[in-house]
């Protein structure tokens, strides 16, 4: 897929360009992201540089994720992160972010997260966008509820981060749920009887 740039109110999600590894580097350097995300620790001007110049590039030509520079529209700074990655069922995909420390507390995420999921409904024929985060991860279950994501529950080992299997929260949200028709019908499950 050729590369795109979503807009909203307040920002530009738009692919990363090897001109980002300065700005993803001093972004990670902070050890919430490093704690939480799945990126290497220690973070390196070598991982960003493969990250903005060959990773994320890659993603693109092959369809199997589409990374995004989430930056300030009047005037450019990197807030963050946001990646689209194909799930391995159809019409699946997965979100994840971060949000770089000085830049938090501001709903950036959040204002990016609905606006990529609009695009994966509408642009990439998604019907499920799935969340999931390490069980603990309090902020980025905030900007997944407050983007409208429905928490569906725990997995255990649900994770491998650096090494370490780790439980995770997991939620996901549907076109519906963005006033948004699906590319294929849904009929939900009646509720179950509760003992």
């Amino acid at each position: 897929m050729e590369p795109i740039t979503l807009t909203t109110d307040r920002l530009l999600l738009r692919p990363f360009a090897p001109g980002d590894a300065a700005e993803v580097y001093a972004a990670c350097q902070d050890p919430d992201i490093q704690r939480w995300t799945v990126v290497p620790s220690p973070y390196s001007r070598a991982d960003a540089d493969l990250f903005t110049g060959r990773f994320s590039p890659v993603g693109w030509q092959d369809d199997s994720m589409y990374n995004f520079a989430v930056v300030l529209r009047d005037g450019g700074a990197l807030t963050g992160a946001l990646g689209i990655n194909r799930g391995n069922q159809p019409g699946t995909y997965e979100v994840g972010f971060w949000t770089a420390g000085e830049h938090r507390g501001r709903g950036y995420m959040t204002e990016a997260v609905r606006r990529a999921a609009h695009w994966t409904f509408t642009s990439l024929g998604g019907d499920r966008l799935e969340w999931r985060a390490e069980t603990g991860n309090a902020p980025s279950r905030a900007v997944a509820l407050r983007a409208g994501f429905v928490m569906e529950g725990d997995q255990r080992s649900g994770l491998l981060n650096k090494g370490v299997r780790r439980d995770t929260w997991t939620g996901a949200l549907l076109p519906s749920d963005l006033g948004l028709s699906g590319t294929c019908a849904y009929l939900p499950a009646s509720a179950p009887a509760r003992p």
